[in-house]
């Protein structure tokens, strides 16, 4: 038995190793049990995997995202194994590893009830004890078939082997465009064969090695996410490296559904979605109304101070429009369908508002003086939204983008995306959101318009315009639409999720097509920079955003109503009054609870609806001029004189204090 010479990378440490022929991965770390996998030339290998002479070789530690999706994906044959057992008709489909998370599509006679996914999660705990050990074989197509002539849905991802099946859903785990293998489950003393699956791998070594998992629900799910199919049901799971860190995540998950914006917003009586107007379209309803008016006009405030200008635009348009503009081409899956009107002229509903502010910088001609020009619109779009991805107020059908298209010379490009972006990022932190991160989309070297000396500037000028608000830069390569490259604002909100709030988009296609044109200094005829800005991105994603970032207990400047008035008998209701007409005309959106609750009821109330402040009056509180705060974190503050009670509520309004 000869020996190979073998590197350990390790970050940026190099180890150089001697080993015998046939040392194994594992073997190679010493069998570390936070190792699940390798790295050999950039592709991941089991740790079965017998080492060569010259590999350098790198650890996969189960804490990585690598690690993680290697940990989920074992997790989810063990589930299907569960089910294969405990229902043997079941059929596989596709069972990958997601966010957090795996999933499995199987094909049942009847739908999961929740008393089977306790059987399977008890049924896969047994199959880990056993410590099954996971076995990766090369296969033929050919033998593939006879082996899983019984998989009617792995015979199909066969077929699409190396083509569509990349695209599919999930698919490029189960075979992608390289050698088919299967992975056998293996018992460990007499090494017979327990279950196998279609697989690319890598998996874990054994099934011993899964620290921590639960099962999460199920649900009805199309083959391959295509509606044209057969409609299978879905198992979700999850799996961590450890018990605490599985805890951690199902404590997250608790407190991120107690926030949930739907929840919230019907239990705080802010908008709904009527079954009567359809899938993804909401009604505000007024407490709802009052926050979104209030974010709007402090929207509008701050862009007057900035001199956009204010632009206003229909909702629906002859389809020539966005045959010009090229949408009609690249984004007619996902407008509604066309209104045949003026004898069989096409109209649409306007899926974004970029076309007709175009139209409005060409109604005349400009000059550069007129440049940078600023249009801003609250505008209402509408896109046809797969029913299975609609989701509350963060993915409808209608909602109002608030809209910015910036008009500017190439020379005042580098100024405009600099002010814009700390414009954009000031304006969020005023609604709360402090903790920001940014990512820069650049060029798809296969699918771009415009010259590269074009896209290089733009790209660079982005980079710069980013680097100067001092945050991290995440990179996207590629990332970028075909008409110009994007700055994303990404920022996370109080319980550590991430969300993408505003984009600032370079436009090189729109100009041209729309032959958008203003009049020099020298006289001549040049082409505008257009810059696509959305600040909120939707003011209905991003009401629902603010909704679960504040748990709905808004600060006193968004709340719907501000401070409530809190008798502690009938007798003191008329000096709350009084004071409740004070804060009204202070601007104050005050209530007085006049039922015939009792008192410590009224405060309940006030507390579920998270109002910011009580007022409390009572007897002493009437005959010194006085009331008493109540806050909602509980605490009181006792005789307040009116006026400084008064100033308080104003101050805090006023101010934006996070109360």
């Amino acid at each position: 038995m000869s020996d190979v010479r073998v590197i350990i990378q390790r970050d940026s440490e190099r180890e150089e190793r001697v080993v015998t022929t046939g040392t194994t991965a594992a073997e190679l770390f010493d069998g570390d049990r936070s190792i699940v996998a390798a790295r050999v030339a950039g592709q991941l290998k089991d740790l079965a995997y017998e080492i060569a002479a010259g590999d350098v070789v790198e650890p996969v530690l189960i804490s990585s995202d690598d690690g993680l999706n290697i940990l989920r994906h074992s997790t989810a044959h063990v589930m299907a194994q569960a089910v294969q057992e405990l229902f043997p008709e079941a059929k596989l489909g596709i069972g990958p590893p997601v966010k957090d998370g795996f999933y499995y599509d199987f094909d049942v006679e009847t739908p999961f009830h929740p008393d089977d996914l306790k059987r399977i999660e008890k049924k896969m705990q047994e199959i880990v004890k056993r410590g099954q050990r996971f076995s990766r074989r090369a296969i033929s197509d050919d033998d593939a078939r006879v082996e899983l002539a019984g998989e009617p849905y792995k015979l199909e991802l066969i077929g699409l082997k190396g083509s569509a099946a990349d695209a599919a859903e999930g698919a490029s785990a189960e075979v992608g465009g390289g050698e088919l293998t299967i992975y056998d489950n293996l018992d460990p003393k007499s090494g017979d064969l327990c279950w196998k699956d279609l697989c690319r791998g890598p998996h874990l070594p054994t099934t011993r090695v899964i620290p921590a998992f639960k099962l999460m629900r199920s649900a009805a799910a199309y083959w391959r996410g295509s509606e044209k199919n057969k409609q299978l049901q879905r198992i979700y799971g999850t799996a961590w490296p450890s018990k605490d860190e599985l805890k951690a995540h199902l404590d997250f998950l608790a407190e991120a559904e107690k926030r949930d914006h739907r929840k919230l917003g019907s239990e705080l009586d802010l908008f709904s979605i009527p079954e009567d107007i359809g899938s993804g379209l909401a009604v505000f309803h007024p407490k709802g109304g009052i926050i979104r008016r209030v974010m709007e006009d402090y929207s509008r405030k701050r862009h007057e101070e900035s001199d956009y200008e204010f632009v206003y635009t229909p909702h629906a348009t002859k389809g020539k429009l966005f045959e010009k503009s090229g949408h009609l081409d690249w984004y007619a899956d996902g407008m509604y369908p066309p209104m045949q009107l003026d004898e069989g002229v096409d109209y649409y509903l306007k899926p974004m508002n970029c076309p007709m502010h175009n139209l409005i910088f060409d109604a005349r001609g400009r000059s550069y003086r007129e440049l940078p020009l600023r249009l801003f619109e609250f505008g209402t779009v509408y896109r046809y939204e797969k029913s299975g991805v609609v989701h509350g107020l963060t993915r409808a059908r209608g909602f109002t983008q608030d809209d910015a298209h910036i008009y500017c010379t190439r020379e005042q490009m580098a100024d405009e995306l600099d002010s814009l972006l700390t414009f954009v990022l000031n304006l969020l932190r005023d609604y709360g959101l402090e903790d920001f991160y940014l990512e820069l989309s650049t060029k798809d070297p296969e699918k771009f318009i415009g010259s590269d000396e074009n896209w290089e500037q733009a790209t660079e000028t982005l980079r710069e315009a980013a680097e100067k608000q001092g945050l991290d830069l995440v990179m996207d390569p590629g990332g970028a639409a075909f008409y110009g490259p994007k700055i994303s604002v990404q920022t996370k909100d109080a319980i550590g999720r991430t969300w993408q709030m505003s984009t600032i988009q370079v436009d090189f296609n729109l100009p041209d097509r729309f032959d958008l044109e203003y009049t020099a200094a020298d006289g001549s005829k040049q082409r505008p920079v257009m810059i696509h800005r959305a600040l909120f991105g939707s003011i209905e994603r991003f009401f629902a955003v603010l909704l679960e970032h504040y748990a709905g207990a808004f600060p006193a400047w968004l709340a719907p109503v501000q401070a409530i008035g809190i008798p502690i008998g009938d007798d003191h209701v008329p000096y709350l009054q009084e004071f409740a007409a004070e804060a009204k005309a202070k601007g104050l959106r005050f209530d007085v609870d006049a039922s015939s609750d009792r008192m410590q009821k009224k405060i309940r109330n006030a507390q579920r609806s998270k109002v910011p402040f009580m007022v409390i009056a009572g007897d002493e509180d009437v005959a010194n001029g006085a009331v008493s705060f109540r806050y909602r974190d509980g605490s009181q503050k006792n005789g307040v004189p009116r006026d400084q009670a008064l100033a308080e509520l104003v101050d805090a309004v006023e101010r934006r204090i996070q109360v």
